[in-house]
C-alpha cells in the first residue's frame, strides 16, 4: 500500500471555514455516534423479535426519528465541509477568480432557496405544533407508542435550515471579501 493512501492529506477547501462552521463540524462528528445507537436498538429489536418474540413498538419509530434527524442535518454539516454537490466539470477547469465568481452566485441561490423553505417550512412546523384552533398539541406519529416525532423532525427540519441560510450568508461575505482581497472589486 502507498504511504499517501494510509494518510491522506486533508484538503484545506474542506475544512471548516468559520466559527459556524467549525462548531457545526464538532457538532456533527459527535452526532453522527447516535448512528451507532440507532444500529444498537436495532439490533435490540432483531433479537427480541426472533429470538424471544417479543417485539417493540418504540424501536422502529426510535431509529426513524434520529436517522431523519441526522439526515436533515448533514446538509448544514456538508456546507460546513464543503462537500455540497456541485458540476465539478466546470468547477474545476475554471480560475481561481472565476470559482470566487461561481461561489458568490451559488451563495445568492443558496440563500433565496433556503429562505423559500424556511418559508415553506416554518408553516409545516406551525400545522404541526398548533391545533387548528391554535392550541399547543404536537402533532403524533398515530401508531400504538404514539411519540411526537414528526412535530419534531418537522421542528428540526426549520431549524436546520434556519442554521444553512446563516451559514450561506457567512459563506458568500467570505467570497466577497476574497475577491475584494485578490481584485480591489
Amino acid at each position: 500500500m502507498k504511504p499517501e493512501m494510509i494518510h491522506p492529506e486533508i484538503d484545506p477547501s474542506e475544512q471548516p471555514r468559520n466559527a459556524l462552521d467549525k462548531v457545526i463540524h464538532g457538532l456533527g462528528n459527535t452526532l453522527s455516534l447516535l448512528f451507532i445507537f440507532t444500529v444498537g436498538i436495532s439490533f435490540y429489536e432483531v433479537v427480541m423479535r426472533y429470538l424471544f418474540n417479543s417485539p417493540t413498538i418504540w424501536v422502529h419509530e426510535s431509529a426513524s426519528f434520529i436517522g431523519g434527524c441526522l439526515f436533515v442535518y448533514g446538509g448544514s454539516y456538508a456546507m460546513a465541509t464543503n462537500k455540497h454537490v456541485r458540476v465539478v466539470l466546470i468547477y474545476d477547469i475554471v480560475s481561481e477568480t472565476t470559482r470566487r465568481y461561481l461561489n458568490v452566485f451559488h451563495h445568492i441561490m443558496g440563500l433565496l432557496f433556503t429562505s423559500l423553505l424556511i418559508w415553506a417550512s416554518f408553516q409545516m412546523v406551525r400545522d404541526s405544533w398548533l391545533s387548528p384552533l391554535g392550541e399547543w398539541h404536537l402533532e403524533t406519529s398515530g401508531s400504538a407508542w404514539n411519540p411526537a416525532f414528526p412535530a419534531l423532525v418537522k421542528g428540526t427540519i426549520f431549524l436546520t435550515i434556519c442554521l444553512m441560510f446563516v451559514q450561506f450568508f457567512f459563506h458568500l461575505i467570505q467570497e466577497i471579501n476574497g475577491l475584494r482581497k485578490h481584485k480591489n472589486v
